[in-house]
């Protein structure tokens, strides 16, 4: 058929050397401003000279990668001005997602927050015990499943598409303070477990002030 939307193998190896990518930004591996050399990122990720170029110009709408004026790409800066400007991003883009949730959530939406309380907790618990890459990776996973998870009844998928572009935007800054010791679990856990109750009991304005408090957490 004409239009079927069907991914190629192409499709699937750009996914895939993106998705590599924008978890070692985010973990550190590329460093901000660091100049991303196409026949280098080849090597390091497997991947066609075109493969590798598709990728960066996907993470480059994302705001992760930027495109430079001669035609090159390179991580994007990760100064104060840039933190700032994308926590206020986060707020204001999630106030709005989270309303509509709020709003328009039904009894399977509770359970899937229930459910992914109960894993972000676990990951929390397991990173505690065992600090390693693994558990990073994992826990890192789970806090994105989580935040997807809240969102998903937002019934506006261009929304859901912005707020989750400023929050991978987000994810370096967060896993900066996990890398320096400086998140603070108990904290995290007491305020994640409030901001469950509140969802499920529709108290908006105590959701939007949690998960505010939440977000200055993950980036401050």
């Amino acid at each position: 058929m004409l239009f079927t939307q069907r991914k190629s193998e192409d499709d699937t190896v750009v996914e895939m050397i993106a998705s590599a990518l924008r978890r070692d930004i985010s973990f550190g591996g590329l460093r901000p401003d660091e100049k991303l050399k196409i026949e280098t990122l080849s090597q390091r990720y497997g991947g066609s000279n075109h493969s590798i170029r598709e990728s960066l110009r996907m993470l480059a709408a994302e705001g992760i990668v930027e495109a430079t004026n001669q035609r090159g790409f390179r991580v994007t800066s990760a100064t104060d001005s840039d933190k700032q400007d994308i926590l206020f991003m986060r707020i204001e883009i999630e106030k709005l997602a989270l309303r509509r949730a709020l709003l328009h959530g039904h009894v399977e939406w509770e359970a899937a927050i229930i459910a992914a309380h109960h894993r972000l907790a676990h990951a929390d618990k397991k990173i505690l015990v065992d600090p390693d890459d693994s558990s990073a990776l994992h826990w890192d996973e789970e806090c994105r499943f989580f935040f997807s998870t809240i969102l998903s009844a937002c019934d506006s998928n261009r929304l859901v598409e912005t707020a989750f572009r400023y929050y991978d935007q987000s994810r370096r800054f967060r896993l900066t303070l996990l890398r320096e010791g400086r998140v603070d679990f108990s904290k995290r856990g007491v305020r994640q477990k409030a901001l469950k109750n509140a969802l499920i009991a529709r108290e908006e304005e105590a959701v939007l002030q949690l998960h505010e408090e939440d977000i200055r957490a993950d980036m401050l």
